[in-house]
């Protein structure tokens, strides 16, 4: 067992004397109680508070009659969960348009192994489908809770990069286990966060064995009869999410960032290097 005392990842950025086990919540580096400010999730060290005061006072400066798009677009830049956001309302923006549209966005998006070759987009876009509207609920509910959560933990570029990557890793699976099965929806990187999420907690020394218990309990409906859940993708994305949760738990120091950087580019290219093998061994 590791003696947590001599890890230097657990001692305060600023005062390496000082050892703390708690996280800025916007950028990842640990900070000792003087440096914490507390805000709405967590706390953020002196640098993100700055940076977000700063931010602040020029978009004040800028404003002088604002319209209601730069108050819109200036209340977007203060906001901590852009990802989050974004990914939610793309998701329902491409939800209603395929309800008009009777399900245009589905055959051009949806994923089916056989069409890889030669439309490996579907890979992606696939998370942005759904096939009703308690499906979207659900998937959107989920990723608005646990993403707010997350990106407020790593940050908005970690935060997106660990959405994507697992739910590649969600397809890879289908691609291997379902061939020429089309799926929809965005719940393998959904499961890939809750995943990511129990990893972190743990890593932080935090009781996740409810988060891990709800994970199961979700994962095991996909598996009744009659469901027509992708099971597939939710065990790709976990396993994903396991895989980027561990890189991010080990390389939590800020001098660390370049191999983080490595390591997920790494694990993005596993991912879709998989999903290419994957249709070789089950299609080609």
């Amino acid at each position: 067992m590791t003696d947590q005392a001599y890890n230097p990842n657990n001692t305060c950025y600023r005062h390496p004397d000082r050892q703390s086990f708690v996280l800025c919540q916007r950028c990842g580096r640990t900070i000792c109680p003087e440096c914490q400010t507390p805000a709405a999730v967590g706390v953020h060290c002196p640098e993100c508070v700055r940076e977000q005061r700063a931010l602040f006072a020029a978009n004040r400066r800028a404003s002088g009659g604002p319209s209601g798009l730069t108050v819109a677009r200036r209340r977007f830049a203060m906001l901590d969960q852009k990802g989050t956001v974004v990914l939610v309302a793309i998701s329902v923006l491409v939800w209603l348009f395929d309800e008009l549209s009777r399900g245009a966005l589905t055959n051009l998006l949806a994923y089916n192994s056989l069409l890889l070759p030669v439309q490996p987009w579907r890979a992606v876009t696939v998370l942005f489908v759904h096939s009703g509207f308690l499906h979207i609920l659900f998937n959107m509910w989920a990723l608005w809770i646990f993403g707010r959560i997350l990106e407020n933990m790593l940050g908005t570029w970690r935060f997106v990069a660990l959405y994507f990557i697992t739910g590649v890793f969600g397809t890879m699976l289908v691609t291997f286990l379902a061939p020429g099965t089309w799926v929809v929806g965005a719940s393998g990187a959904i499961f890939g966060l809750f995943a990511a999420f129990f990893v972190l907690q743990r890593s932080l020394g935090q009781n996740a064995v409810q988060l891990l218990v709800i994970m199961g309990l979700n994962l095991l409906i996909g598996f009744i009869p009659g469901t027509n859940i992708s099971w597939q993708a939710h065990v790709g994305g976990i396993i994903g999410g396991f895989v980027v949760g561990f890189v991010f738990a080990q390389t939590r120091n800020i001098r660390q960032r370049p191999l983080q950087i490595a390591l997920l580019v790494a694990a993005a290219v596993v991912a879709v290097a998989l999903t290419v093998v994957g249709y070789a061994v089950t299609v080609g």
